[in-house]
């Protein structure tokens, strides 16, 4: 595509921005015009001339190519691209395959095999709250299907918590919390 050009080996920001405009079919300019961005900063992230984009130019190519900042910053180019083709992988299939990739534990690792769908429905604090366990060596300890019961017990007893506090109970939730907020201080 002319007007995009990808510094060979380059795995930089300025790089993946670069091979995410080209993906979507965008020259420079139709770049520019979308991101409401000066047409010489574009060309120095495009071509990566220049120095390192500021963080509100990098906030405005990361919603030009419907990503997050945060996405845009920290997922690699292989993550990113089925997004630009409406791909994208639901949460619990990345953290399915997140904890796949970075379970070491041969217990964590059976019962992921034994219970995909169950794992599938762990929410990402979940997961690193899983792996940060198994790293320090405590969901030896604690077992992993025990770990897994407390976190399915928690998100559940969260969403209850969600749905009474927003019906006309909330002043008996808020003292019930309370009561129950100082005994587990006092210990």
């Amino acid at each position: 595509m002319s007007g995009v050009a990808t510094p060979p080996g380059n795995d930089g920001l300025a790089a993946k921005i670069a091979r995410l405009v080209e993906e979507r079919g965008w020259n420079q300019e139709d770049f520019a015009r979308i991101t409401k961005l000066n047409r010489q900063t574009i060309r120095q992230i495009l071509l990566n001339q220049g120095r390192k984009p500021h963080n509100a130019t990098v906030q405005a190519c990361a919603k030009a190519l419907g990503l997050t900042v945060g996405e845009l910053r920290t997922l690699p180019i292989d993550r990113l691209l089925p997004r630009m083709h409406g791909q994208a992988q639901p949460e619990g299939e990345e953290n399915l395959k997140r904890l796949y990739e970075q379970a070491a534990q041969p217990e964590l690792r059976g019962w992921l095999d034994r219970n995909p769908d169950r794992a599938r429905q762990l929410g990402p604090d979940e997961v690193n709250e899983l792996l940060a366990l198994e790293a320090e060596g405590t969901l030896t300890r604690i077992g992993v299907e025990r770990f897994i019961e407390l976190l399915e017990r928690r998100r559940r007893l969260v969403e209850r918590v969600r749905a009474v506090a927003g019906s006309e109970y909330l002043d008996l939730l808020e003292q019930f919390v309370e009561v129950l907020y100082e005994k587990v201080r006092a210990v």
